[in-house]
């Protein structure tokens, strides 16, 4: 079977049964996207794998050493138990396979091999049930064969249960086999300066190095293609966008932008006054805007972007706020009511759209919307609908793009004629990232926070050494109740007894994993939390209700309300709290198991108080251990409320983490072999190449081998969305 490009399907490379197992377990088509699944680490056949660090529930893969095998009756149902130790010198595990007597003659004492499955436990000692294994020669045959077998390194790859390692390198070398001619994304002048290697030759260093030596050109050179094709990717997509012509959208004298101006109560930032004079430009324009504003939570990002709504508004046209949750699109759409005032309002009519509006509400705002009564439309999902209609979408706000995929902005943005476009975020983006996610978009940020801000104080509650200052932080939450003021308690999950998968999506996106593999369960849900509350004496007099995700929407509307308007003194929620909530009267923040939440989610998270002229009080509960990575990333949080600072920690002590995800990002999926943190340098040089290259051949008619990556890296989905939009 000669001749496979990168781009073949996989399906039609080793046979849809592979293939749908490699899909199911990676997400992975086709040829190219197995090649890009590389090695996580290299064994040797000489040098055993420690058994005793193994993490439990673990897929795994080891070199280890045969040491028994006895084959027995089992006593409670029909058929034979054959189990095997296996050793690495120091501690022994178990293998045990049911109902297969002829690996008897395999797995002698004294042969080594690779062994791959899940870890588990059985009367306190390691084993891997019906693990898939792969022997070496016997050492009197590995000897003659000669000494390089014996050195050369054993891809491990990640792997799953179903696709163990040794599946996955099989597959991989079938592919390679059959692999044709593989044209080089980098351009050769970058090549040979770096002296870097082909694309072909890297590839098969990667997944079959001879020696050691062989590998760290190939991943220096694969890495470079990555950063390459990434940041050529989204130069070209800025490219696309400026090839659009835009509808220009000035402001007139007198105009609503002005009227507005006027009745504002307050001054400008310095920082929203710079920003909204590069949106008012970007806005006449010879091509749409697509602007990315970042800035702390309460800094004033909304009401840069109803500034810019307004302008667009002016001509006649309409805007389209897209935000992540019910909840945020409510909000959004009273605090813009509030900020237009009696005045204004009427004219615009800020209309909300959401999926869970009942039937007959939604037709009428639907219909406001078509006819271009509504000027400025807010809501979910639900304005990607394909019975959503614009007279004149004219601008597309995205709030908490990280919420969205491009696809999903897209065909928002496809809706009107190439309007311009705005993206929000509150989570403080470092440069690099910025680079590698948002790189088709303009960065603005808003650093400047509104005066008037009585500021916030954060602190740990260390459960793990001090576990009397639980009782305290619910006296403490008493104390700011009886000072007339309210407090949110945050909780990781609904009902931590009842965890089921499907609740887990209240989880925050990047909480990290258990230590050690272990599944570290959730103690305190909502519903815990409620009756811990209800049982205390010092809270016989408060108001206590809670919110989560699985409520419906105008229960959730509703209780959000009744916080706002100081009907509740205690809300308990799960993280649907996190972007959007405005009380000012909220001093308190209470996030229970502190360590389950990511940096930016807990920054996040406490930015809901000392919003008003109150000062905030943030206690983080943890019982995570001191100088473990969970409490370090609490402790940074304690630290400073400097967002972008903590944007660079989080980074620091996440390495990747989640920080790059397939729906934040203009790509196929998140990164391969780049690292934003330490690749920094790598990823500038990238971006410069990939801009002297376009400027110097926009249509890559020179550059075949990079037109191909692109076109593989960048989804066909997406490539129709951009020619739409």
């Amino acid at each position: 079977m000669p001749g496979l490009s990168l781009a073949s399907r996989l399906d039609g490379a080793v046979g849809g049964k592979t293939a749908a197992a490699f899909d199911k377990a990676f997400g992975v088509k086709t040829v190219g996207e197995l090649l890009e699944h590389y090695p996580r680490r290299y064994a040797r056949r000489g040098e055993l794998t420690p058994i005793a660090t193994l993490p439990l529930g673990e897929p795994v893969t080891i070199v280890a050493e045969v040491v028994s095998a006895n084959e027995r009756r089992m006593q409670n149902r029909r058929g034979s138990l054959l189990e095997v130790v296996i050793s690495d010198g120091d501690t022994r595990m178990s293998l045990t396979f049911f109902n297969q007597p002829w690996r008897l003659k395999d797995l002698e004492p004294g042969r080594r091999g690779i062994f791959s499955g899940k870890v588990g436990e059985y009367r306190r000692q390691t084993q891997l049930t019906n693990p898939d294994y792969e022997l070496f020669d016997d050492l009197a045959e590995a000897r003659a064969e000669a000494e390089a077998t014996a050195k050369r390194p054993i891809p491990i790859y990640p792997a799953t249960s179903s696709v163990p390692s040794t599946l996955v390198q099989k597959t991989i070398g079938i592919v390679l086999d059959a692999l044709g001619e593989v044209e080089d994304p980098l351009p050769e002048s970058l090549r040979m300066r770096r002296g870097l290697l082909g694309a072909r030759t890297a590839l098969e260093h990667i997944h079959r190095p001879e020696h050691d030596d062989e590998i760290p050109p190939a991943v220096r050179t694969l890495r470079m293609q990555e950063a390459f094709v990434l940041q050529t990717a989204l130069l070209q997509q800025r490219q696309f966008v400026r090839a659009l012509s835009a509808t220009k959208r000035p402001a007139t004298p007198g105009g609503l932008l002005e009227r507005f101006d006027a009745i504002l109560p307050f001054e400008l930032t310095p920082d929203q006054q710079s920003v909204g004079a590069q949106l008012a430009a970007d806005l006449v324009g010879d091509w749409p805007m697509n602007r990315l504003v970042q800035g702390e939570v309460g800094s004033g990002k909304t009401l840069v972007a109803l500034r810019a709504m307004l302008q667009v508004a002016e001509s006649g046209g309409q805007s389209a706020l897209i935000a992540p949750t019910e909840v945020l699109a409510a909000q959004h759409l009273r605090s813009i009511a509030r900020m237009l005032g009696p005045e204004l309002a009427p004219e615009l009519m800020p209309t909300l759209l959401t999926g869970q509006m009942p039937a007959a509400e939604r037709r009428k705002a639907a219909l406001r919307v078509a006819s271009g009564q509504a000027r400025i439309v807010v809501g979910t999902h639900a304005l990607l609908s394909a019975t959503t209609t614009f007279a004149d979408l004219g601008f597309v706000v995205v709030d908490e793009q990280h919420r969205f995929g491009v696809d999903q902005r897209e065909a928002l943005r496809a809706k009107g004629d190439s309007p311009h476009t705005l993206v929000l975020t509150a989570t403080p983006i470092p440069r690099t990232v910025a680079m590698t996610v948002f790189g088709d978009l303009d960065v603005s940020t808003i650093r400047t926070m509104p005066a008037g801000r009585a500021g916030i104080q954060s602190f740990v509650a260390p459960l793990a050494e001090k576990p009397g200052w639980f009782a305290r932080v619910w006296d403490r939450v008493a104390e700011e109740v009886a000072l007339g003021r309210q407090a949110f308690v945050v909780c990781a999950a609904i009902d931590a007894e009842q965890l089921t998968a499907d609740e887990k999506s209240d989880e925050p996106a990047d909480a990290p994993a258990a230590p050690g593999g272990e599944s570290s369960r959730t103690r305190w849900g909502v519903v815990q939390v409620e009756a811990l509350l209800s049982r205390l004496p010092s809270f016989a007099g408060i108001r206590v209700q809670t919110l989560h995700g699985k409520m419906p929407a105008d229960e959730k509307d509703a209780v959000m309300q009744a916080f706002s308007r100081g009907d509740i003194d205690v809300l308990v929620a799960t993280t649907v709290i996190e972007v959007g909530v405005d009380v000012p009267n909220a001093s308190t923040m209470v996030i229970l198991e502190a360590d389950r939440f990511g940096v930016s989610q807990l920054h996040q998270l406490r930015g809901r108080v000392g919003r008003g002229g109150l000062p905030g009080l943030c206690l983080l509960v943890t019982e995570a251990a001191p100088g473990s990575s969970s409490r370090s990333r609490v402790e940074a949080v304690a630290a400073t409320l400097d967002g972008f600072q903590l944007a660079e920690v989080d980074l620091e002590l996440r390495g990747e983490g989640d920080v790059l995800g397939g729906a934040q990002s203009g790509v196929r999926s998140s990164l391969r072999l780049l690292r934003v943190v330490t690749d920094a340098d790598l990823i500038v040089e990238a971006r410069a190449e990939g801009e002297r290259l376009l400027a110097d051949d926009p249509a890559l008619l020179r550059h075949p081998g990079l037109a191909a990556a692109l076109e593989r890296r960048v989804g066909v989905e997406e490539r129709a969305a951009l020619a739409k939009s």
